[in-house]
């Protein structure tokens, strides 16, 4: 059975933006892009206490993809892995633009 949240767990863009000691713009900006979990309902935003809290104690898997993935832009073996793996498929790395 689906669980309702109380009033009291549903804040207001103000109130998430005091929670989380941001400004408002900011949460709302951050909702938007999706980096802050909250709903936009009939023209305003809000976001539910418990999963502001969940956000919070969250490592952010996205910064860390692209940390690791920053770490490779200086590995060389990825140009020969690469050329490898075409190779082994038989096809070449630039296909022909006719």
């Amino acid at each position: 059975m689906a669980q309702s949240a109380t009033l009291s767990e549903v804040l207001t863009l103000e109130e998430a933006a005091r929670y989380l000691r941001l400004s408002p713009e900011t949460v709302a900006r951050q909702a938007a892009k999706g980096n802050i979990p909250g709903q936009w309902v009939e023209g305003s935003w809000r976001f539910l206490h418990a999963a502001l809290v969940d956000w919070l104690r969250t490592r952010d898997y996205r910064a860390l993809l692209l940390q690791q993935a920053g770490a490779l832009t200086d590995d060389n073996s990825l140009a020969e892995l690469r050329t490898a793996i075409y190779k082994a498929r038989g096809r070449p790395e630039i296909d022909a633009v006719s």
